[in-house]
C-alpha cells in the first residue's frame, strides 16, 4: 500500500501563533518539532494498517528557507520517505505512480472561519476566498483536488474542529478525522496534549486506512472553473495578461481551463 501524508503547521497541537509557524522567529523551532511529531504519529498509523511505502511531503510556507521545509530531518520516523523544498500541491511523482490513499496532517480551515484557528487560505494578503467550480473550499479542498486529479482519495484530515467539519462537509462522511484542538478565536484553542494528540492521530490514520473505499476521490468536473479573491485590489496585477484568466474588480480572479490542473496552473504562483 502505497500512501503519501501532505503537511501543514497551523492545525497541530500547541500551535495558535504565526510566530510558531514562520521560519526564523523565536518559537517557531518549538513549532517545527510539534509538527514534526504529529506527522510520525500518523506514519505509524500507516505503518501499522500495512503501508509499504509512505511518502511525507512538506507543505507549509514558513518564509525564506523554511518554506516546505519545516521538518526536523533528526526527528522523522524511518519508515518514512520525505520531500522538501518542492512547490506545493506540484509534487506528483507518488500520485503518478499509483497512490492508495492520502493523509492530510496539521491543516487549518479556509479564511473567514471564526473559530479556526490560524483561519487563512493560501495566503493572509495576495488571496481571500477560493472557489472551485462555484463551490467554497480552501487548502483541504486544494490538496484534495490536487491528489483527485490523478484518482488518489483524501482518507484522513488532522487539524484543529474547524478543519475537520470543513473536511467532513466537503469530503463527505466516510472522512476519518482527527480534532486535537478546538478554536476559541482564530488565535486561541484549548488543546488536547501533544502526547494523546499524537495516539488520536496515529489511531485515526490506521483506522482511515483500514478502508480505502470510504472517500471517493475529489474530481472536479471538466472543464473547471477557479475563482478567487485577492486581499486588496492591487493585487489583481499579479494575474494579470495570464492566459485563461480574467479578472473582475476590485477583488476577484477566474481561471477556466479544461480540467482542474490546467485551471489551477494558470494562476498558482509559486
Amino acid at each position: 500500500m502505497r500512501v503519501q501524508i501532505m503537511t501543514d503547521m497551523e492545525g497541530v497541537s500547541g500551535i495558535i501563533a504565526w510566530d510558531q509557524v514562520s521560519g526564523g522567529k523565536p518559537m517557531y523551532e518549538e513549532g517545527r518539532r510539534l509538527y514534526t511529531e504529529e506527522i510520525n504519529a500518523a506514519i505509524r498509523g500507516a505503518a501499522a494498517a500495512g503501508a509499504t511505502e509512505i511518502v511525507v511531503v512538506d507543505c507549509h510556507g514558513a518564509g525564506g528557507a523554511w518554506t516546505f521545509n519545516s521538518l526536523v530531518p533528526d526527528l522523522l520516523d524511518p519508515r518514512c520517505e520525505w520531500v522538501a523544498g518542492h512547490t506545493w500541491s506540484h509534487y506528483t511523482d507518488t500520485l503518478e505512480a499509483g497512490c492508495d490513499a492520502v493523509l492530510l496532517v496539521g491543516m487549518h480551515a479556509k479564511a473567514g472561519t471564526a473559530d479556526g484557528v490560524l483561519s487563512h487560505t493560501i495566503s493572509t494578503v495576495l488571496w481571500r476566498h477560493l472557489w472551485f467550480n462555484g463551490q467554497a473550499v480552501g487548502e483541504v479542498g486544494v490538496n484534495a483536488a490536487a491528489c483527485g486529479y490523478y484518482n488518489a482519495p483524501v482518507l484522513l484530515v488532522t487539524g484543529d474542529e474547524a478543519v475537520c467539519r470543513e473536511s467532513t462537509e466537503l469530503l463527505g462522511e466516510g472522512l476519518t478525522t482527527v480534532a486535537v484542538k478546538k478554536g476559541l478565536s482564530r488565535y486561541a484553542a484549548r488543546h488536547i496534549p501533544p502526547e494523546r494528540a499524537r495516539q488520536m492521530i496515529e489511531d485515526g490514520a490506521k483506522h482511515a486506512l483500514s478502508d480505502l473505499s470510504a472517500v471517493p476521490p475529489y474530481r472536479l468536473h471538466a472543464p473547471t472553473t477557479i475563482t478567487f479573491e485577492v486581499g486588496s485590489p492591487e493585487n489583481l496585477d499579479t494575474f494579470r495578461g495570464r492566459p485563461g484568466v480574467t479578472l473582475d474588480p476590485p477583488y476577484t480572479v477566474r481561471s477556466v481551463g479544461d480540467d482542474w490542473l490546467a485551471a489551477w496552473n494558470q494562476i498558482w504562483h509559486w
